[in-house]
């Protein structure tokens, strides 16, 4: 999946394949995490968000089951 850079202190990049409504997070650490069933909507907003990382935090996370993949 291609990823974006985005402007964060946290998030690296992010990712979307909306045919699977997957969102895929590279993280500065260098981790990467995919969350599953994530609407598209959902995606626009983080990428619109004034602080990625705290939307990321407060309406990713606690909402759709995600798992590390690297």
């Amino acid at each position: 999946m291609r990823r974006v850079p985005v402007e964060s202190s946290v998030i690296r990049d992010v990712g979307y394949d909306a045919a699977k409504s997957v969102l895929e997070i590279g993280f500065r650490n260098g981790s990467v995490y995919r969350y599953h069933l994530v609407p598209a909507r959902v995606h626009r907003a983080l990428m619109a968000a004034e602080s990625p990382g705290r939307y990321l935090n407060r309406e990713i996370k606690p909402k759709f089951p995600g798992q590390a993949v690297e």
